[in-house]
């Protein structure tokens, strides 16, 4: 059941706009799910885009690292690996490797 307070529109026109409505929902469901943006950073159209986009190319990027070095891991643990040992310098040949990240107040990227 559709609720609506215009009664000027056909039945149909009503619920393909609910059905647009809900692709938006899902396309925001799956950013939240996997891009990792918790909250947008600017109010703006632009700074929404622009956040939006950075993320997909970061997550696009990743897929592709994964696939090149054949990593038997999810994308999503890729992603965590990388989110996680941003700072640290390390091999992506051993991804799964745990270490604490040495992070210099300094110079917070290592070589």
């Amino acid at each position: 059941m559709f609720l609506t307070n215009n009664f000027v529109l056909p039945a149909e026109t009503i619920a393909a706009l609910y059905k647009k409505r809900w692709q938006v929902e899902l396309f925001f469901k799956w950013i939240k799910q996997n891009l990792r943006i918790k909250h947008f950073y600017g109010t703006s159209e632009n700074a929404v885009k622009t956040q939006i986009w950075t993320a997909v190319c970061v997550y696009v990027l990743a897929a592709i690292i994964k696939r090149e070095l054949a990593l038997n891991v999810s994308l999503n643990t890729f992603l965590q690996i990388l989110s996680v040992h941003s700072f640290e310098k390390s091999s992506f040949s051993a991804p799964s490797r745990t270490s604490t990240p040495k992070i210099h107040p300094r110079n917070p990227i290592t070589s």
